[in-house]
């Protein structure tokens, strides 16, 4: 049995290189937003929108592979190494059908941007952004696929190289693609979308060169067809997953949508607001992600107290960094802002935006540990129902006020589940808890 200062260790060990891998993974986003920056606002609000609309769609089919990590987790945690094989081989299935619909609604997303009414100027620029963009969907859900393979089966550091790696690659490919060079002319915005997708198939590509240069668990031996009863059981618990983490992406995107039909000005600093609100996120995410192994692994060694253990470590881990990032947003915000822009009507709107956001970062964070920590062990259901009530019913509604509101109920609901969840019953059955 691990002491208090050990789960610590371990948590610690296991969550730093999943956080930069997330900080890694918001940066391509806040990337994009930078190197667009000198072509204006309408340009800042573009890729803004364009983002947050495909990752309504392309994150949710995304959301349908975490099903993986609980499933390779228990697997691994009970050293039954072909079963996390299995379970990568079908996610891998999942993911190339799961491309040609992804790509279909992206496809539509201009059409949805006009009805909606978006500011024509920043529709302009924005649907051949999101056509460029959606060129990446299968790399994205192959990396998924094997970000949670290598994630369940105690390989974070791969994951930490690649995406820090992209970034690189990203940027590169930003630069040459916005502005021209090298025989090539100058996309503009376009060209950012096109960046972010050829860096997406280098970092799927990196993902699955690591499993073949370090396969302990065997995985390139053989191969397999698509089998029913795995993807189901992929499905039973990714589906939950996802629909928690697509309601709580499209509540920002329909936000957003709205903020479109104001002003070019509203809608850049928004769009600056909510990344800078997203990369804080991006830690007790990876917090949340290293918590779904760690008790999921507990859990198939069959060590229930260890299990409930490592998840309260994750919970505290990721509050008290919320809480300084709430304090930086709050007594310091043009710190912040200044990265983006030093447009005067930008930095005012944009201060106000971020003193709102930090009054919710201490439930934003815990809310996303619990539902990792949970979802480590099998638990992905309530979630969802806690996320569409939490932002759909209350929050988006009902205004700043509530959304306040509704991330408190969701924090406390899912953290008095994980306190009530009955371990000893997890450990007899992991994977029918749900």
């Amino acid at each position: 049995m691990l002491s208090v200062r050990g789960h610590v260790l371990r948590m610690a060990a296991m969550a730093w290189p999943i956080i930069v891998a997330e900080i890694g993974w918001m940066a391509m986003g806040l990337v994009d937003t930078l190197m667009v920056g000198p072509l204006g606002k309408a340009a800042i609000g573009a890729v803004g929108v364009a983002n947050i609309l495909y990752d309504t769609f392309g994150i949710f089919s995304l959301g349908l592979l975490l099903g993986l990590d609980p499933l390779v987790a228990q697997a691994f945690g009970a050293k039954r190494l072909e079963e996390c094989n299995r379970y990568l081989r079908q996610g891998v299935w999942l993911a190339l059908f799961l491309t040609p619909p992804t790509m279909a609604m992206a496809l539509g997303l201009p059409w949805l941007m006009s009805w909606i009414g978006v500011q024509p100027e920043v529709r302009e620029l924005a649907e051949p952004y999101i056509l460029a963009l959606s060129t990446g969907t299968l790399p994205l859900l192959l990396y998924a696929a094997f970000r949670r393979f290598l994630q369940g089966t105690d390989r974070v550091k791969p994951v930490m190289v690649a995406l820090v790696s992209a970034n690189l690659i990203n940027a590169a490919a930003n630069y040459w693609l916005i502005y021209g060079g090298w025989g090539l002319p100058a996309f503009g915005v376009t060209g950012s979308g096109w960046a972010t997708a050829v860096a997406r198939v280098f970092l799927a590509g990196m993902l699955i060169a690591a499993t073949r240069v370090d396969d302990i668990t065997g995985l390139w031996r053989t191969w397999a067809k698509p089998k029913g009863r795995e993807l189901i059981e992929l499905l039973r618990l990714g589906a939950p997953a996802a629909g928690q983490i697509g309601l709580e992406i499209a509540v920002f995107g329909a936000a957003t949508l709205l903020a479109g039909r104001l002003s070019t000005v509203s809608l850049a600093a928004h769009h600056i607001g909510l990344n800078l609100a997203s990369m804080t996120f991006m830690v007790p995410l990876g917090i949340s992600s290293a918590g779904a192994v760690v008790v999921g692994q507990a859990l198939g060694r069959n060590e229930p107290r260890e299990a409930k253990r490592a998840g309260w470590v994750a919970l505290v881990f990721a509050g008290g960094f919320m809480v300084v990032a709430g304090l930086v947003f709050a007594f310091a915000p043009l710190v912040v802002l200044g990265a983006f822009t030093t447009d005067p009507e930008l930095l005012t709107i944009g201060t106000g935006l971020l003193r709102m956001a930090a009054v919710f970062q201490l439930f934003d964070g815990l809310q996303v540990a619990a539902t990792g920590v949970l979802r480590g062990a099998s638990e992905t259901r309530l979630p969802m129902v806690a996320n569409l009530v939490g932002h759909w019913v209350l929050g988006l509604p009902l205004g700043y006020y509530l959304a306040f509101e509704r991330l408190v109920v969701v924090a406390v609901l899912l953290v008095l589940h994980w306190w009530r969840l009955p371990f000893e019953k997890l450990t007899k059955s992991p994977s029918k808890i749900c």
